[in-house]
């Protein structure tokens, strides 16, 4: 006899839908433009994304088109999410601090249809309209608005067009191969490119990322993500909350700390995701506030890599686990997460930080290598550094647009990180290969001093880049903000004795008011070596 198993398409309508049906009553917290707390559930986001699919269909939005976001971290963005998705078409975010000049790139580029926007860019919006060849119609994500209608001639309102469907409508049986999601990477030389990710993408990142060593959410969870939605799926954590029903926080878009810490207290949430830019001012934001944070227990970073001392400042003094992440737009964006192993128990804090120090380790369903510049494989055994590659079942193949594959010849796509791994699987990232010093034909590590200057008290922020040099050809500069007004770049230079080698030493220290950082909360060095790049050559 022969037997076979149900086959059911992985799908982004089946998350919403599981999460209507058993976790309907679960709330779901939305900070407003305004700035007011919304209380909403996820079975009011089901059905809501069921509206919104019915009223773009009756636009004659068609299957397979793009639908633009420019939009925080809020409850109609959620239902865009799955809305869009579901119905068949393609949620494209697009991160709202890119020059003009780049959004007109991507939407047109994109070929976007709809255009759905925050009303903290409804003037903008209306600048750019003329400029988008393909764009059909702009909606304002909210009620109807007499003063942007004005500005935005044409323009559509969210919470009319929902209004006017009932809830009949059912999600279309589709492909779990089709397309569902777009987002651009960053593009900091050239023009971003398109990342495309389909249904089954999406839906084995979600089971793949949240495996008990990976996020580990769980309908006992309060998530708040930080990280923004207009960036990789704000890390897959709308869908992964859907599926397992999570009650979920979205910030909207006021991150300074003070705001975060409030959210945390008011909301008791267990887990918040974002960016070190963002830890750190929480952590700020809890001293100068003297709240406890007593109901959060892990946070999860990533973009880019962590200052050490943010692990034993979270552990000692709030009692939160830190997780440390790695991933990029091409990776969905997960690539590795840092859980430690049973053999990992018995060791003291201090050395179970030290492993935690790193990116950790792929879940299933991603593979990682290192190999050299002629693309030969390298030994993981924790010291040898290598260009890092990946591979796996929600990693990009193609860009959107693009005829070429975007994979080595053997089928692995080449992150421009160089790193290390070590027999146990831990990844740690040691620069990106355009940050790298290369220093009399030494590499430096800007990683590593960065993270020595986050362990002075008396540094707020710091990057380090690699400065044109006469002799060495490049030497590394340190760009800090203070902490402490009394801080000199004598003393600061002088922590790093006996951290690094003495030819690895910053050769100066640049002290600013901030550093330039991009709509994800990365520090833009390529903005920093135009400033400073030639700064030890200068009369």
């Amino acid at each position: 006899m022969i037997g076979k198993m149900m086959h059911k398409p992985l799908t982004i309508s089946s998350l919403i839908e599981h999460a209507g049906r058993y976790h309907g009553d679960t709330t779901v917290t939305s900070v407003e433009t305004s700035g007011e707390v919304v209380h909403s559930s996820w079975g009011e986001i089901a059905q809501n994304a069921r509206s919104l699919a019915a009223a773009l269909e009756r636009l004659g939005i068609q299957q397979g088109e793009r639908c633009g976001t420019i939009a925080w971290n809020n409850r109609r963005h959620l239902e865009i999410y799955f809305g869009v998705a579901g119905a068949g078409m393609i949620c494209h975010t697009i991160n709202p601090r890119l020059k003009p000049e780049q959004l007109i790139y991507i939407i047109n580029h994109a070929e976007d249809r709809v255009l759905f926007i925050d009303e903290t860019f409804a003037a903008a919006a209306g600048q750019l309209k003329a400029h988008l060849s393909r764009l059909k119609h702009v909606v304002l994500m909210g009620p109807r608005n007499e003063a942007i209608a004005e500005q935005v001639p044409g323009i559509l309102f969210y919470d009319e067009l929902l209004a006017a469907e009932d809830d009949s409508y059912t999600w279309p049986e589709l492909d779990e191969n089709m397309p569902s999601s777009l987002c651009y990477t960053s593009g900091t030389t050239g023009n971003p490119k398109g990342v495309q990710y389909t249904h089954r993408t999406t839906v084995l990142h979600s089971l793949g990322g949240n495996q008990p060593d990976g996020l580990a959410l769980s309908a006992k969870d309060t998530v708040m993500a930080v990280v923004p939605m207009f960036h990789v799926n704000a890390w897959g954590v709308p869908y992964i909350t859907a599926a397992v029903g999570s009650k979920l926080v979205l910030p909207g878009p006021n991150l300074d700390g003070e705001s975060l810490v409030r959210l945390i207290d008011e909301e008791r949430v267990t887990i918040a995701l974002g960016v070190p830019t963002i830890w750190m001012g929480l952590l700020q934001a809890l001293e100068k506030t003297g709240s406890k944070a007593e109901s959060l227990t892990r946070t999860v970073v990533g973009g880019s890599a962590l200052p050490t001392v943010m692990i034993p400042a979270f552990r000692d003094k709030y009692g939160v686990e830190l997780i440390h992440a790695w991933g990029m737009t091409e990776t969905s964006p997960l690539g590795t997460l840092n859980q430690l192993l049973q053999k990992h128990q018995d060791l003291s804090d201090t050395e179970k930080g030290a492993i935690r120090e790193g990116q950790g380790r792929p879940p299933y369903g991603v593979e990682l290598r290192l190999v050299d510049e002629a693309g030969n494989r390298l030994p993981e055994d924790g010291e040898t550094q290598g260009e890092l590659q990946i591979r796996g079942h929600w990693i990009v193949d193609t860009y959107f647009g693009h005829a070429e594959s975007a994979l080595t010849p053997d089928g692995w796509f080449d992150t421009g990180d160089v790193a290390t791994i070590d027999p146990d699987g831990y990844m740690i990232i040691r620069d990106r290969s355009k940050d790298i010093i290369k220093s009399g034909g030494e590499w430096i590590s800007t990683v590593e001093l960065e993270d020595i200057a986050m362990s002075h008290p008396g540094v707020a922020q710091a990057a380090a880049i690699a400065a044109r040099h006469p002799k060495w050809d490049e030497r590394p500069v340190v760009i800090a903000v203070k902490a402490d007004e009394e801080l000199t770049e004598e003393m600061l230079l002088g922590h790093y004795e006996g951290k690094v080698a003495s030819w690895q030493i910053p050769d100066k220290v640049v002290f600013v008011e901030a550093l330039p950082l991009g709509g994800t909360g990365k520090v833009l060095k390529n903005k920093l070596r135009e400033s400073f790049g030639g700064i030890l050559t200068e009369a």
